[in-house]
């Protein structure tokens, strides 16, 4: 049985609760609800933490409260205390270049921007090959409005949409966690 961090990327506090750039928060609530288990501060990794086991996997789910823009601070310290390996880790964030509603999946690359990335793949030395589940919050239109749109609240009608995403991304978990990657790649991004 493999050991797997799900880490969801956000913003502590709750003016930042509802907002764009807190979808990955939103992700690993309903999966802690789903599964029974309730978040607790643990100050050694800088985050909200509970571990539980499935068939497919042992998981931490890990919601760092370093801020994004040093979310790696957290994961590293978490992935390093328990020997998790980059392969077996998942991060969930925002995604400008996806409209509200879709979710794709991701394996290594770059940090597009994304400042949580950029610190999580820094805090790692560097190594890029973990997964994205990439939540498509839309685009301002403009790229000096980023900032003020990803920390404001979606629309009604997009934050149903962002909703039914996290479901599709939560659908196909098992999948992922059982090393199942191209199977979960191909439902999502047919939908």
């Amino acid at each position: 049985m493999d050991n797997w961090i799900i880490a969801g990327l956000g913003n502590p506090g709750s003016q930042y609760q509802h907002t764009r750039h807190n979808v990955g928060f939103w992700l690993l609530d309903q999966l802690a609800a789903d599964a029974g288990v309730s978040f607790k501060t643990d100050s050694r990794y800088q985050g909200e933490l509970v571990q539980y086991t499935t068939p497919e996997a042992k998981i931490w789910l890990l919601k760092p409260l370093t801020f994004m823009n040093r979310s790696g601070q957290s994961v590293a310290a978490l992935a390093n205390f328990y020997k998790i390996p980059p392969q077996n880790l998942l991060v969930i964030h925002d995604e400008l270049d996806l409209p509200a509603g879709t979710v794709r999946l991701k394996k290594g690359g770059g940090h597009g921007g994304h400042n949580g990335l950029r610190d999580i793949i820094a805090q790692n030395g560097g190594q890029k090959d973990f997964l994205r589940c990439r939540i498509g919050i839309g685009h301002p239109g403009n790229s000096k409005q980023v900032a003020d749109y990803v920390l404001s609240k979606p629309s009604a009608d997009d934050r149903q949409q962002i909703m039914h995403s996290i479901d599709d991304a939560l659908r196909v978990l098992p999948d992922v966690l059982n090393n199942q990657i191209d199977k979960a790649m191909n439902w999502l991004h047919s939908q």
